[in-house]
């Protein structure tokens, strides 16, 4: 066989191998896919009330992206009508992940003045945190927590 033939073959074997590193668990770019949506398991009172902060009624959307240094938790709510805001991802358990679950609440404030109830698009809010490396190895699945529902994303 000629020099570049071998040097062909080589080539196209080697790259038919990228296809299962690229669907495997060692490409850091798969590791949490799209959420799926789940009745809530968030418990009225206890520790979580002492925000003055409503939990957002419904979270419609949740994705986490890889960053270098961790990765970004970003998700969406739709609150009853317009004028919400202060949106943000509380973390529970102080920020760290319990059987390899990571927990936030959407919380949100409520509008000072009555406003019109308005179309979802104009009441949505989105909210964000951040996990560092250190306690990302550890989590294997991110909950994000509304009174009507919750997203999860898996590894």
């Amino acid at each position: 066989m000629s020099k570049p033939l071998l040097a062909a073959l080589a080539v196209t074997l080697t790259l038919s191998a990228c296809g299962t590193v690229r669907d495997s668990r060692f490409n850091p770019f798969n590791w949490f896919g799209s959420s799926a949506e789940e009745p809530t398991t968030l418990a009225v009172g206890g520790p979580a009330e002492i925000d003055n902060r409503a939990v957002a009624q419904q979270i419609t959307d949740l994705s986490v992206e890889r960053t270098p240094d961790g990765a970004v938790v970003r998700a969406a709510a739709l609150p009853p009508n317009q004028g919400w805001w202060d949106a943000e991802l509380v973390a529970e358990n102080d920020g760290r992940a319990v059987d390899g679950v990571m927990t936030y609440t959407f919380r949100i404030a409520a509008p000072r003045t009555p406003t019109p109830a308005g179309t979802p698009q104009s009441r949505e809010l989105t909210a964000a945190a951040f996990i560092p490396n250190t306690r990302l190895d550890d989590v294997r699945q991110v909950v994000v927590r509304g009174a009507a529902n919750q997203r999860t994303a898996r590894r």
